[in-house]
């Protein structure tokens, strides 16, 4: 289970991410993300309540990470040491910026 909250401050959109991000549950915040980044040149996804990604959740923060480098900048803010693992062996810590 996936809870994603959202909180737009002018150009910049935060989405806190709570459980699981999985194959179960990136579709549905990758459907968020995309109708939501019109006009959004910051974007910040914290983890600070994620359990676990899998590599599904990877590719939605790529396809995320893809669009905003045309548009601005992403952030990936407070990683547990797990999910920045999981990084770091994906070689997505070179790819994101992680905070």
């Amino acid at each position: 289970m996936l809870n994603i909250t959202k909180e737009s401050n002018a150009n910049k959109l935060t989405f806190g991410l709570e459980g699981r991000l999985d194959t179960t549950t990136a579709p549905d915040f990758e459907a968020k993300i995309k109708e939501s980044l019109d006009g959004v040149t910051e974007l910040v996804i914290d983890m600070k309540s994620l359990e676990y990604i899998s590599s599904a959740g990877l590719r939605v923060l790529l396809s995320a990470q893809k669009i905003m480098n045309k548009q601005g900048t992403m952030v990936v803010t407070n990683a547990n040491d797990d999910v920045k693992e999981i990084f770091d062996v994906t070689g997505f810590s070179d790819i994101l910026s992680i905070e």
